[in-house]
């Protein structure tokens, strides 16, 4: 459990800087031929690579939590246990006011 929200915070934190650190980036002149382009262009550009760049550490998160085992994950019996007492105790409900409705229509 402690691998998956290490890597939820360090995907949560790299959605944040990355995006920072290449708009900083664009408006300070650290990338090479970035001083050649107009600020309209070089607030389209940064702002694109920005929305992309957080769009792949997205998917990047999506392949790392597609390689966790699943079998690795097993339910709270407690919690498991609970379900299906409200579902069985839900039930006889449902059924006498589903036969109401029938009956007033």
């Amino acid at each position: 459990m402690l691998g998956v929200v290490n890597k939820f915070f360090i995907a949560s934190m790299l959605m944040w800087a990355v995006p920072l650190g290449i708009l900083y980036g664009f408006n300070h002149n650290l990338f090479p031929g970035s001083t050649e382009l107009s600020p309209y262009y070089m607030t389209l550009l940064s702002g694109f690579l920005a929305v992309i760049s957080v769009n792949i550490i997205i998917a990047f998160y999506i392949c790392m939590a597609m390689k966790e085992p699943s079998d690795k994950h097993e339910p709270d019996p407690k919690f498991v246990a609970d379900a299906k007492a409200s579902i069985t105790q839900s039930n006889p409900n449902e059924a006498e006011s589903s036969s109401n409705h029938t009956k007033r229509e």
